[in-house]
């Protein structure tokens, strides 16, 4: 009965169009918005239910953590990645036919979420994360949004582009909440996941970051991440610092994924199954834990310290050391979760080490070692995201201070330029398949036919007899010749057919001579200088398996002939490059000398 009355309920909504027009999406924006808020809390609470029902007590993950004996800090990671194995496993094990990835989903997907494997999915993330795992906590956050409007939408019957900028609505909520950052939230997922910041996608999603916004605030979950609002105004010589910070993020950045990718690859060569390897990685993460327990969780409490207090360059050396190994740990052992705000750690590290470094070699052009941290955040999160306008945009939300936006801009820019031409490597996935999408396409403009082109070897001049022509078609396993006069200049074909039909209707036609029986314009002609798009669409629609290529003279010379099979060998290679598996893309260019 129940099930009838709400698929009764799901007919009607998708009988009325109007509800899915765009300026009724702004309705369902600000409805996924409050939902992306909602499951940011539920997340935080259920952390703390973890961390109460584990240990005892409850609060920031390095505060629990370092509160726990030596064999506590071992276990609780060690348990919570077991638990978080088995969660995964069962997620696994389920037959969906949607997307179980958000940014898939909304990207290359139709919208549609698997609830069971979502919620399985979090769940698993949420173990990890309140033992002490060494990753962000936004990345199960932002899909637990996304799953609600993905529901909201499937339940209502929204075709697939809306349903896609649903979720998508759904994810940027989730970001907004995690972050405190609304505006660097809607670019996020526009420059990210969507790949696109027109004003019909990007206006739908700053309602839903606004919305989520203002349902945290009002629920009193909302601060400010790092407020820093007595930054300096800077000016003049020594923004020049910051361009080398940039060249500094961008060189780091794809060490620091080439790194993670390195560490996932070893825990799956262990052939351990799933639960068993994240219970290793937990081990491990808890020896570390045991020695420097200030790297368990995502590292918030170290970066408001670096922005807040002095450090010592080898005590941020250190604890920078022991951050990109928990991460490495954590993430590679399989965990679910995003190293989104690990990235930002790391960022903070490298920028207090280069303040330290320059206020010791030169003083006159330093400013306080605080600054270099937040523009450091920006630069590396900008090189290793592949998107340097969100990274300034959240830079700016999470601290409320416009002096730092100029020299960020300079770094973020400066730094992502230089990770795209260290490696093709990106922090999600998604980012990778449309740079390699691009490339390809830019590829197949590019290239031209000049290598495919073959000597015609059926060629007949205008002067000879028909019955040469007769002998080519016994030899050659052609439907056309080509006739071409004594210097070589191509006058068009002739057909199999047509010598077929004037021997059925005249029979002796051995007097005749080729340049009688051709057609003129019967077979399009290709040219050296075309692209490989265009010589397909000429072979696509002809019968036959090759095509004329002739000089663009006035008079144009036949050249040669290129072949269907030999168009669709370069496509095919071309894709291949475009395919490469991630593992490939993260390795470095090799230069010989």
């Amino acid at each position: 009965m129940i099930q009838s009355s709400l698929r009764s309920v799901r007919q009607r909504l998708g009988a009325y169009s109007w509800l899915s027009d765009l300026p009724a999406m702004l309705c369902w924006a600000a409805l996924v918005g409050a939902l992306g808020a909602f499951a940011t809390i539920a997340f935080h609470q259920g952390m703390h239910l973890v961390q109460q029902a584990a240990t005892g007590s409850s609060g920031t993950i390095a505060g629990v953590t370092e509160n726990l004996p030596w064999y506590g800090r071992l276990a609780f990671p060690a348990l919570g990645g077991v638990v978080a194995g088995f969660l995964l496993l069962a997620a696994r094990k389920i037959k969906a036919g949607s997307n179980s990835d958000y940014m898939e989903a909304v990207a290359i997907g139709d919208g549609r979420l698997s609830i069971r494997q979502g919620m399985l999915r979090s769940i698993s993330s949420l173990f990890t994360v309140a033992s002490g795992g060494s990753i962000g906590r936004e990345g199960a956050m932002v899909h637990l949004a996304a799953l609600s409007a993905s529901a909201i939408g499937r339940f209502t019957y929204f075709n697939t582009a809306r349903l896609r900028l649903l979720v998508a609505c759904g994810a940027t909520a989730g970001v907004s909440a995690a972050y405190g950052a609304p505006i660097a939230a809607a670019f996020f997922v526009g420059e990210i996941v969507l790949g696109t910041m027109r004003m019909h996608s990007l206006g739908p999603m700053l309602v839903a970051a606004a919305t989520a916004n203002i349902v945290m605030r009002m629920t009193g979950n909302y601060h400010t991440l790092y407020a820093m609002p007595d930054v300096p105004s800077l000016s003049g010589i020594v923004v020049l610092p910051f361009v080398v910070l940039g060249l500094a993020g961008g060189l780091c950045a794809p060490l620091f994924l080439k790194f993670l990718d390195f560490a996932k690859r070893s825990f799956q060569r262990t052939g351990l199954p799933l639960p068993a390897r994240l219970g290793l990685g937990g081990a491990l993460l808890g020896l570390l834990l045991i020695a420097m327990p200030e790297v368990a969780g995502n590292g918030d409490n170290v970066v408001h310290s670096m922005l807040h207090s002095s450090w010592t360059w080898h005590a941020v050396l250190l604890v920078l050391a022991c951050k990109v190994l928990a991460t490495a740990l954590t993430a590679g052992s399989g965990a679910v979760g995003g190293v989104f705000t690990p990235a930002l750690f790391v960022g903070a590290a490298l920028g207090t080490l280069f303040g330290i470094a320059l206020q010791a070699l030169l003083p006159e052009l330093s400013v306080p070692v605080y600054v270099y941290a937040l523009v450091g955040m920006g630069c590396f999160l900008g090189a290793a995201t592949s998107a340097p306008l969100m990274a300034i945009l959240m830079i700016f939300e999470m601290t409320l201070s416009y002096h730092v936006v100029l020299p960020l801009m300079l770094a973020c820019v400066v730094a992502h330029f230089v990770s795209r031409a260290v490696a093709e490597v990106a922090m999600y996935e998604v980012t990778v398949v449309r740079e390699r999408d691009i490339a390809l396409r830019q590829r197949l403009r590019n290239t031209t036919i000049v290598d495919l082109v073959r000597p015609a070897v059926t060629v007949v001049s205008t002067t000879a007899p028909v019955r040469d022509a007769l002998q080519m078609f016994v030899e050659y396993p052609v439907k056309y010749l080509y006739v071409v006069d004594e210097k070589n200049v191509y006058q068009g074909v002739i057909a199999q057919q047509d010598l077929t039909s004037l021997l059925l209707s005249q029979g002796d036609i051995q007097k005749m001579r080729a340049g009688e029986v051709l057609r003129l314009d019967f077979v399009k002609t290709l040219y050296m200088d075309m692209n490989l798009d265009e010589a397909q669409e000429h072979l696509v629609h002809f019968s036959g398996e090759r095509l004329p290529v002739v000089s663009r003279d006035e008079q144009p010379r036949l050249l040669g002939v290129v072949y269907k099979s030999a168009v669709l060998e370069k496509f095919s290679a071309l894709k291949k490059m475009a395919d490469a598996s991630p593992e490939d893309m993260l390795a470095f260019p090799v230069r010989k000398n």
